[in-house]
């Protein structure tokens, strides 16, 4: 039984394709971290690192994404490929002529020099990570793009799992000169490979666009107009932020609690054994997609993801954590996938570009912002209160535990009880019901199963 139909071999084929592209892009992004940290022994240097990606990222987002509406889709990814190419070759020309013991020094201007081609070529490669659900609108079939959005899962999980690999194992065989030359040689196949696939450029019986939809250029303006236009899809954007936000939590603490418990190489063996839940779940959204209630499926999950964050902080190992962590992995595409699917069903083809874009953008820029604001709280406020002699452990040390460690475990139970709260409070508001109707009523009806693969 095919899970999937439309134009499936030009899809698997994009989705290939991409998954290598990203594979390669996010593998620079890590080996350029690792590397960076191991030249100059600077935290602050490798904080700023992932401080450019995440800014630059919420800054591009709806650029990239009027860029993915406004030009054929082939040319968006070409475009994509050889900017991350450029980027890449101009990079390993700087990194062969400047001498070693500048990288040491992280106030040497051709540090950041090569650190920002770095970061420019990879972040060219979001231009993709747009495209790609609007390329599921283009090419699958109505009915079953919720389970093709699985498979994008899928592809996501495997990049995850992939990426630390190589990057490592490169960047302690020969510094950045292997990962650059991979790089390089892995975007120069795609670009060739990618001229070979023909891609349509419109659904298949879509009608005109409208000329608003259709219009050229980034149109912030014409943009948030189409989104109001659907009810309840602002709360479901903004809902994605105060999440995200709230996610930011577990992007600053994650790696300290669990190294808090567990030694480092034990850590990075967990989370290439937790990333598979991810290629699981993605697996099995593509084979049984996600029903017909998307937003009401989105945000169950998210009060089970909260939960998760809520309660496996409780116990002091790294037994709970690891289950939670690995539920959370399952759990998380099928709440990715069902705003796509939200998103693809109510939002018009020549727009979908510029809305994923600014989702990206409004979305990605909560994340850091509390990622920032948390370590220091945590540090100076809830590790001091759960140490020996603070308020926290006098009160709940006896069945909670003490130390550091339970200083971040009970930042990670609280913004699960917010977390919980604010969920269960959107499954009961207006916006939630509004938009419910409204995907309800752009739902296609089931297709018969075809009968060939």
């Amino acid at each position: 039984m095919t899970v999937i139909t439309g134009h499936v071999r030009t899809f698997y084929q994009l989705l290939l394709n991409t998954g290598l592209v990203s594979i390669i892009n996010f593998s620079v992004w890590f080996a350029v971290t690792f590397w960076t940290y191991l030249q100059t022994k600077s935290v602050f240097a490798t904080g700023v690192i992932s401080g450019i990606f995440l800014v630059l990222t919420a800054l591009t987002g709806i650029w990239f994404g009027s860029l993915v509406d406004g030009h054929r889709k082939k040319i968006a990814l070409q475009g994509s490929a050889i900017a991350s190419l450029a980027m890449y070759a101009g990079a390993l020309a700087l990194y062969t002529a400047v001498p070693e013991a500048a990288f040491r020094d992280p106030a040497d201007a051709r540090l950041w020099m090569f650190v920002l081609l770095l970061m420019f070529g990879v972040i060219a490669g979001n231009i993709r990570t747009i495209a790609l659900p609007t390329m599921v609108t283009l090419l699958i079939d109505e009915d079953r793009r919720d389970r093709a959005n699985g498979l994008v899962g899928t592809v996501s999980g495997t990049t995850f799992l992939v990426t630390s690999v190589i990057s490592g194992v490169l960047v302690a065989f020969d510094g950045m000169f292997s990962i650059l030359v991979l790089a390089l040689v892995v975007l120069a196949l795609s670009i060739v490979h990618l001229a070979f696939v023909p891609i349509p450029e419109r659904p298949d019986g879509h009608a005109d666009a409208d000329a608003e939809a259709a219009a050229p250029g980034v149109d912030l303006r014409g943009t948030l107009r189409i989104i109001r236009r659907v009810p309840g899809l602002t709360a479901l954007i903004l809902f994605s932020t105060f999440n995200n936000f709230l996610g930011g939590v577990f992007m600053a603490l994650a790696d300290a609690y669990g190294l808090s418990l567990v030694s480092v190489q034990t850590w990075g063996l967990l989370w290439g054994v937790i990333s598979t839940g991810f290629i699981i779940s993605g697996l099995a959204i593509a084979r049984t997609g996600l029903g017909s209630r998307p937003v009401r499926l989105l945000l169950l999950i998210n009060v089970v993801l909260w939960a998760i964050i809520l309660i496996f902080p409780l116990w002091a190992s790294i037994i709970p954590m690891a289950v939670g962590m690995y539920l959370y992995m399952l759990l998380m595409p099928y709440a990715e996938a069902a705003e796509q699917t939200i998103l693809q069903r109510v939002v018009p083809y020549e727009r979908q570009g510029r809305v994923f874009g600014l989702a990206q953008s409004v979305e990605q820029a909560a994340s850091p912002l509390t990622a920032f604001l948390i370590s220091p709280i945590t540090q100076f406020v809830f590790i001091p209160f759960m140490s020996d002699g603070g308020a926290g452990a006098s009160a709940i040390g006896s069945w909670f535990g003490t130390g550091p460690d339970r200083g971040m475990a009970l930042v990670f139970v609280l913004t699960g009880v917010i977390g919980v709260i604010a969920t269960a409070s959107a499954l009961a508001s207006r916006p939630y019901r509004a938009l419910s109707r409204r995907v309800s009523e752009e739902s296609p009806a089931p297709a018969a199963e075809p009968a060939t693969a």
